[in-house]
């Protein structure tokens, strides 16, 4: 089973610091990028986070801080990463609540562009869920019959999510072989971040999705409560959803 592709798909998988969007980062990045003619490269990066990385997360994913004492920073890989996924859509495990959000936060912290909207997103374990619900290493032993060897190491799991997908849209009937398809099927919630801050109402208006204006669109707070946008900007938020505020508040202005 191939799956059919128009464009580029980027199979991509994180090890970091912790699960902070917005305050962990990335320590090992693996891309897996297959094209429409099926030919397939991939890399992996280790990276020096800048950040001491916790024990416990060491003890998942085996990399500790002396491994990574001598690797580049993000900002210089960042390059690299962004040639490799250009014109390319995304897939991953888990990937739209974490890894997206991720690579876009380290991305834009180091003063790289990174827009969603031309990378069609496809969650890997939200078609697992939706149809089985398992864990990745048990996706890999329903889907393919096969155990995952070094489960928690960037290569070998965004291999498997690879051979996972091939694998669901054979299996199912009800699974089109097609990325657009995926993306839709795979798209829990409509939001205008990439963590869940900013929701889209019926008219695919911004609105908030926490605290004492839930529900309310951001246009209309931004111009009775002119503070918010401010406190926004200085809160502990994503630079994505960050990015998202500012797009909006822009939009008032003109």
């Amino acid at each position: 089973m191939n799956l059919k592709l128009h464009k580029p798909l980027c199979f991509f998988d994180l090890e970091t610091t912790g699960v902070s969007i917005s305050k962990d980062r990335i320590v090992e990045i693996s891309i897996l990028k297959v094209n429409p003619n099926y030919s397939e490269e991939s890399k992996t990066w280790r990276i020096n986070p800048q950040i001491p990385i916790p024990r416990a997360c060491s003890l998942i994913h085996g990399i500790y801080d002396k491994d990574v004492a001598d690797a580049p920073i993000f900002k210089d890989i960042a390059p690299h990463i962004l040639e490799m996924i250009k014109d390319s859509d995304l897939a991953g495990y888990n990937s739209n609540r974490f890894d997206i959000p991720l690579l876009a936060e380290e991305l834009l912290r180091n003063g790289f562009e990174f827009d969603i909207h031309k990378h069609r997103p496809i969650d890997v374990q939200v078609i697992f869920h939706k149809m089985e619900q398992r864990t990745l290493s048990a996706a890999y032993k329903f889907y393919c019959n096969k155990e995952l060897i070094n489960a928690h190491t960037a290569a070998a799991d965004t291999l498997a999510t690879y051979e996972v997908l091939k694998a669901q849209v054979e299996k199912y009937d009800a699974i089109d072989n097609d990325v657009k398809f995926l993306h839709t099927f795979t798209t829990q919630n409509k939001y205008a971040d990439l963590a869940g801050f900013i929701g889209l109402d019926k008219n695919d208006e911004e609105i908030f999705n926490f605290g004492k204006y839930k529900g309310k669109k951001l246009t209309e707070v931004f111009l009775t409560d002119v503070g918010y946008y401010s406190w926004l900007m200085n809160a502990d938020f994503p630079l994505y959803s960050k990015k998202i505020f500012t797009k909006v508040k822009l939009k008032n202005a003109l």
